[in-house]
């Protein structure tokens, strides 16, 4: 596996080799029917040239214009025989490629979704995109396109070699020995392509992270002024973009005009050894020209050949970043499966769907599962972290949650709030110490019970393509439409989406309905209601909300609270006003742990937060 710094891997050589024959096996039946149509075809296109020798010879020995008449009609039935085997086999090669490229991208999304969150942030939405897009499409295009156009053209130049040395096998010998120099550029040009293509693909990928990451903080690099920075960084990535795309048509222009120049050195070279072997009475002058006949059709698959080498190498590199994915880290936090064994990078209801067995509700999956929390503590037991690159964010936090208690988590900007709610959330895995819920590590549950057990809100939410069932479904598969109604009602979101044109059907985002920053939030609210989480980890979730979308997200928030633990990331502290407890972080430790009225009391961290919030000289007349 090789990756670049911060990026997601990609698969080896070796890696893809298995992942190709993994796919081919999938669909073998299809894959040995094209190869067998193929070589048919490539037997039938093998009789003209020998047809051709035969009425050369029998015309010399003196059978005249009824050889001709005899053999002729025989060329064109076995033309014909051709034409439509290789159609056939062609149609068969198609439905190979297009249910092999559903397979790739079926595989691509379980993966991408498999993906710890931290991972994606860390890789950034470039370059998950050009994978998903790019480099899709490129395994689109092989499959479909280059993969059948490829196994008829290698069919026919390996029977057009065998019909060769079969004719005579000097003249086989020799003729292979011409095709030397094109060994010798195809070998030079596939020592380089691979790593200038892997090069050229993560070089796109940087192009669609820096227009991706421009585009989502445009208001963050119009306030800070980071205009002329990211136009610099831009440009840094178009211009290696440039010469890793200037690398690989260099390889381009050196190998295809060697090739060319060598096409025609094997049928020179068969005429002129088989012209001195005739004279010599070692060989027949039908067979000269049935072998450089055969030679001659030798060039147009080869040719066809070596054009769609060069498009494997492409897309070689792409199937090895899209394979990659197979062995980043998963959202437990364990390894990929190993080559060979069953693909649990996968969701359990996918590769039940798969494997054509009833698919198990998510809590009967974690219920057969090894790690099912015992009750709804959460522990947070020496906690240490360390953002890669930088400096230490968390520094041996120690903090019990319990059931049912409403905890706010103040403190100043850089403090290591908002890293706690992550570590909380079983985003990212502590350094040293341990987070765990009911006894059982928080970052080692499977990815469907722990949304089910602790789920992080923010203020960015998002409204999926498709209809508002769609969205809705994404939180709980198996719920009703009486479950989502309730869901909606709880968070008053009801009444609006009754009001649609098609109600739960009808379709949202782009080409569909519209929704504004207030029914964003309650759907994904929504979501929340039906994943029934225990534990709600708030990170000011309506802090960038205008006053009127915070109002009704806020009475849509209380309706999710109900019942449930709730850790709220304060920066507004009347939040903690409210809370149960208050916990304070300073410089990545917790430093002060109590009820608001203890913590003005105690007159520390917090008292000083409460009056600066308050503007009062007293906190403790305010409290």
């Amino acid at each position: 596996m090789t990756a670049g710094e911060g990026l997601l891997p990609v698969a080896d050589r070796a890696r893809v080799r298995r992942a190709v024959l993994r796919l081919v096996r999938a669909d073998g039946r299809a894959f040995t029917g094209a190869l067998l149509l193929n070589a048919l075809a490539a037997g039938a296109g093998l009789v003209g040239p020998w047809l051709v020798g035969r009425i050369v010879d029998d015309v010399r020995g003196g059978q005249g214009a009824g050889a001709v008449d005899r053999l002729a009609p025989w060329i064109l039935v076995c033309a014909l025989a051709q034409l439509l085997l290789a159609r056939w086999a062609r149609l068969v090669g198609y439905r190979f490629g297009e249910r092999t490229l559903a397979r790739v991208r079926e595989e691509y999304v379980e993966r991408v979704l498999a993906l710890p969150a931290s991972v994606v942030e860390r890789a950034g939405t470039g370059d998950l995109t050009a994978r998903g897009t790019a480099d899709v499409a490129t395994i689109g295009t092989t499959l479909r396109d280059i993969g059948p156009e490829l196994l008829v053209n290698t069919v026919q130049a390996l029977f057009v070699l065998v019909a060769v040395f079969a004719l005579d096998p000097l003249l086989g010998a020799f003729g292979l020995l011409g095709l030397t120099p094109i060994w010798v550029a195809l070998r030079w040009y596939l020592r380089r392509a691979r790593d200038g293509y892997l090069a050229e693909g993560a070089a796109t990928s940087q192009v669609a992270e820096i227009v991706a990451s421009t585009a989502a903080g445009a208001r963050t690099v119009e306030a800070f002024g980071l205009r002329e920075r990211r136009v610099a960084a831009s440009r840094d990535a178009l211009e290696q973009s440039r010469r890793t795309r200037f690398y690989t048509l260099f390889l381009r222009t050196v190998f295809f005009p060697a090739v060319e120049v060598t096409y025609t050195v094997p049928v020179v070279g068969v005429l002129l050894l088989g012209g001195w072997l005739h004279q010599r009475g070692a060989v027949g002058v039908g067979a000269v020209v049935a072998a450089a006949l055969y030679l001659r059709q030798f060039t147009e698959p080869l040719d066809q050949i070596l054009m769609r080498v060069e498009q494997l190498q492409s897309s070689s590199a792409s199937f090895a970043r899209v394979e990659g994915l197979a062995q980043a880290p998963r959202q437990d936090g364990t390894g990929p499966a190993q080559d060979g064994q069953e693909d649990t990078t996968r969701p359990a209801r996918a590769r039940a769907k798969v494997a054509g067995t009833p698919a198990p509700t998510p809590r009967a999956e974690a219920a057969a599962g090894p790690l099912v929390p015992a009750g709804n503590r959460i522990d947070v037991r020496g906690v240490r972290y360390a953002y890669e690159h930088g400096g230490e964010v968390l520094r041996g936090v120690d903090l019990t949650v319990r059931p049912g208690e409403r905890l706010a988590v103040v403190g100043p900007s850089g403090a290591g709030k908002t890293t706690l709610s992550r570590l909380l959330a079983g985003i990212d895995r502590p350094g040293t110490g341990t987070v765990t819920v009911g006894g059982v590590p928080v970052a080692e549950l499977e990815p469907e019970l722990l949304r089910r057990e602790v789920v992080l809100v923010t203020q960015e939410h998002h409204v999926f393509l498709g209809t508002v069932r769609d969205n809705l479904l994404i939180a709980e598969p198996e719920a009703t439409d009486a479950d989502l109604w309730a869901a909606l009602a709880a968070v008053g979101a009801d009444d609006w989406v009754r009001d649609l044109p098609d109600g739960l059907d009808t379709r949202l985002g782009a080409g569909g309905r519209s929704t504004d920053g207030s029914q964003t939030q309650q759907l994904a609210l929504a979501r929340v209601v039906l994943a029934d989480p225990h534990t709600l980890i708030l990170d000011e979730a309506t802090a960038l909300l205008d006053p009127t979308t915070a109002r009704h997200t806020e009475r849509a928030l209380a309706a999710v609270l109900e019942g449930r633990t709730v850790i709220a990331i304060a920066h507004r502290l009347h939040t903690a006003h409210d809370a149960d407890r208050v916990a304070v972080m300073e410089n990545g430790r917790l430093t002060e742990l109590g009820t608001h009225e203890d913590l003005v009391t105690a007159d520390g961290a917090y008292a000083a937060l409460w009056r600066t919030w308050q503007g009062d000289a007293d906190p403790r007349t305010t409290a």
